[in-house]
């Protein structure tokens, strides 16, 4: 996928400012793409320009007292159009690039508590990611039913990431068993 798409996905659903798109690039706000798609501030504004380029985009310049101005970017009907069909087609199934699996594959060249010790951080950082997802449902996807079709879709992307949390976790409590 490119950053293209990820920036469409998010301003076709509200427009936004650069700054305020960046931030919903970051794994730390409620409710952003930063869970499972990262960029930079300065490939987010270089991608925003090409969009505007292409005419995906359009910007409106809004004046700001005792701030520089800024500028709100929508998505426009042919950005639209692109982004549909983007979602429409085939997909390839994304590749584990994954550090970790990499050294538990040589880890026999260390001591077990090498690799216990990584797994025990590992696994505390995962179940807190976990605990935010699990809070983000509990504040905000109480009666997954009643919800409206743009946030019953975010609401298929949090349970993603809940199901993968989880079977993480699962996944390092049998190996932890194995190890020892």
């Amino acid at each position: 996928m490119s950053l293209t798409y990820a920036i469409l996905s998010i301003l076709v659903s509200a427009p936004s400012s650069g700054y305020d798109l960046a931030k919903r690039f970051n794994p730390s706000v409620e409710g952003s793409v930063g869970f499972f798609w990262s960029a930079s501030f300065q490939q987010i504004y270089r991608e925003l320009n090409c969009l505007e380029e292409k005419q995906w985009l359009q910007a409106e310049a809004v004046q700001q007292e005792n701030r520089p101005d800024k500028r709100i970017y929508a998505v426009t009907a042919l950005g639209k159009q692109q982004l549909c069909q983007w979602i429409a087609e085939p997909e390839e199934m994304a590749a584990i690039e994954d550090e970790l699996l990499v050294k538990l594959y040589a880890g026999h060249l260390v001591p077990i508590q090498t690799i216990t010790t990584k797994l025990e951080a590992h696994r505390q950082q995962h179940q807190q990611r976990l605990g935010i997802y699990q809070e983000i449902k509990n504040q905000h996807f109480k009666n997954p039913q009643a919800l409206s079709e743009t946030h019953k879709f975010q609401y298929l992307t949090l349970l993603r990431g809940i199901h993968y949390e989880t079977g993480w976790l699962q996944w390092c409590d049998e190996i932890m068993l194995l190890l020892e």
